[in-house]
C-alpha cells in the first residue's frame, strides 16, 4: 500500500504553533506521499454520543463524519496535530478520537482489523518548558494506538505560546527534519 498521510487538525487556531510544525515535518515526506490536511475546526463533529449497546449502528454517508471516517481508512499514516490544552489533546481532537468507538461498531467497516499495522503520529506545540507536561497528551495517543494494534511514531513536541513561536524554537525544526522517517515500533499494552 502506498503511503498516505492524514493529517488531523486540532487547534481552534487556524495556522497555530501546532500546524505549522506539522507542515515543516510534513515538508520532508517525499513527493509521491499523498498527504491529507483536516482541520476539525473547518469540519467539525457532531458530540459524540456513545451508543455502544445499541443496535443501530450505521455507516455515516455525508458531512464531517464521513469525511473524517473515510479519510481516517485511507490513510497508512494518521497524525493527530493537537496543540496541549490543559495538559492534553484539545476538545476538538479528543472528540475526533471518541467517533473511533462508534467507527469500531459501524457495520461494515471493521475499523479495529483496517487500523492494525497502520502508524499513528502526534505534533503538538506547548507553552511550557518542561516536556513532561504533555505526558498526559502522548499517553493517549500511545494507549489509543496501543488498542488497535497500531504503531506509535511519537509526538513532535514544539515549544510556542504566541503564533509563529514555534518557528523559533530550533531544536523542534530539527527534529521536524526526520521525524516521519524514523521507525515506528508496534505499540503494547505493558505485561504485568
Amino acid at each position: 500500500m502506498t503511503r498516505r498521510f492524514l493529517f488531523v487538525l486540532g487547534s481552534a487556531r487556524l495556522n497555530g504553533n501546532t500546524e505549522r510544525l506539522a507542515r515543516r515535518a510534513a515538508e520532508q515526506l517525499p513527493a509521491e506521499v499523498e498527504q491529507q490536511w483536516v482541520s476539525l475546526t473547518e469540519h467539525p463533529l457532531p458530540d459524540f454520543v456513545d451508543l455502544r449497546h445499541d443496535k443501530d449502528h450505521t455507516r455515516p454517508t455525508e458531512g464531517n463524519t464521513a469525511l473524517l471516517l473515510d479519510a481516517t481508512l485511507a490513510a497508512t499514516d494518521i497524525v493527530i496535530a493537537s496543540p496541549l490544552y490543559w495538559y492534553s489533546l484539545s476538545s476538538h481532537t479528543k472528540r475526533y478520537l471518541d467517533h473511533w468507538s462508534a467507527w469500531l461498531r459501524t457495520p461494515g467497516v471493521d475499523f479495529k482489523a483496517t487500523m492494525a499495522g497502520r502508524t499513528l503520529w502526534g505534533v503538538t506545540a506547548l507553552g511550557d518548558d518542561e516536556p513532561a507536561v504533555a505526558d498526559p497528551l502522548i499517553g493517549t495517543l500511545y494507549n489509543s494506538a496501543a488498542y488497535l494494534k497500531m504503531h506509535f511514531g511519537g509526538v513532535l513536541l514544539g515549544n510556542g505560546s504566541a503564533p509563529g513561536d514555534v518557528l523559533k524554537d530550533t531544536e523542534a525544526l530539527t527534529r521536524a527534519k526526520t521525524f516521519f522517517a524514523q521507525d515506528t515500533p508496534l505499540a503494547r499494552f505493558p505485561t504485568p
